[in-house]
């Protein structure tokens, strides 16, 4: 928190000469601010917040059913401990056209980058599942208009994302998201396309920079970073893989402790200590509270 050097702004900056640049920009999910700052360490372009992570995080299904208040509280632990830029995802925008102004507003102030707005009916669904419903293209470019027009920063990137394909078929998927780029969306996300010819049919109709959700275990395969930065992609995300690498440890670190009795043939699957107190900076922390206090106190009596 002390050490970080970027104000919002310049990492709004930062975002969109990514998305200009013509490269491909690999963007992580933190489930954590712990998890964001070792993102930054290793060399990543930024940081993603996934809402169905927050929401597995307060042990809740991706429904819809997590607070703006929530969202806005984790998008600011995690923007303020890390100097990439970072973009959230804020569902439906919670509510209609007004309340996703509202929060946009509200993600800006938080210190994001970016957010994304989807075009489901609540309460909503995981984008990789069935039974979605849809709005109306007319409701979502609503949203879209207001979400854009409550910005002060313009830098601050806003992501329509479609869930359309599985409900609506690809054609329609397409019409939908021109119109959402018309309505003001800086960037567009198409969830859960099934094959590379439907990645590739986006980028040929879109002349807005595109993002790529490569989520584990859903109805996309997971593709390289040659693969799409070959299609043409700005921005890929990687939401949930961190949460499930860590929660795939824990189960099988609790199962050991049950079958032992101890963590002594698990610790070298932990971090260490000191690796941690790295990530931490927890030395530069210390002297820092050494810099301020470095005087002493004496019996003289005063004059």
């Amino acid at each position: 928190m002390l050490f970080t050097k970027k104000t919002a702004a310049q990492k709004r900056v930062e975002f969109r000469d990514q998305l200009e640049d013509g490269k491909l920009h690999q963007f992580p999910g933190a489930f954590n601010p712990l998890c964001a700052q070792l993102i930054e360490r290793k060399g990543f372009d930024g940081v993603y917040v996934s809402g169905a992570v927050m929401a597995a995080d307060l042990c809740l299904p991706d429904i819809g059913i997590a607070t703006l208040t929530e969202f806005v509280t984790r998008g600011q632990q995690i923007a303020r401990v890390t100097d990439l830029p970072a973009f959230i995802d804020i569902d439906t925008g919670f509510g209609e056209p007004m309340s996703a102004a509202r929060s946009v507003r509200q993600m800006e102030e938080a210190g994001l980058a970016g957010c994304h707005i989807e075009d489901q009916v609540m309460p909503k669904r995981c984008g990789h599942l069935d039974g979605k419903e849809m709005v109306d293209t007319h409701m979502m470019t609503q949203r879209i208009r207001a979400a854009s027009d409550a910005k002060l920063d313009q830098n601050f990137v806003l992501i329509a994302r479609s869930d359309a394909r599985a409900v609506e078929g690809l054609d329609k998927t397409l019409d939908r998201m021109k119109a959402y780029v018309d309505a003001g969306a800086d960037m567009i996300f198409p969830e859960a396309m099934k094959s590379e010819k439907e990645f590739e049919a986006v980028r040929k109709a879109l002349d807005v920079p595109i993002l790529a959700n490569m989520t584990e275990f859903g109805k996309s395969r997971l593709l390289s970073k040659k693969e799409l930065e070959d299609l043409g992609f700005n921005v890929v995300i990687y939401p949930v893989t961190t949460l499930r690498l860590a929660m795939g440890e824990v189960d099988r670190g609790l199962d050991a402790i049950l079958r032992d009795g101890d963590q002594n043939g698990i610790l070298e699957r932990m971090q260490h200590r000191r690796d941690l107190y790295d990530v931490l900076r927890y030395e530069e922390y210390n002297q820092f509270d050494q810099n301020l206090f470095n005087f002493e106190v004496t019996d003289t009596p005063m004059e």
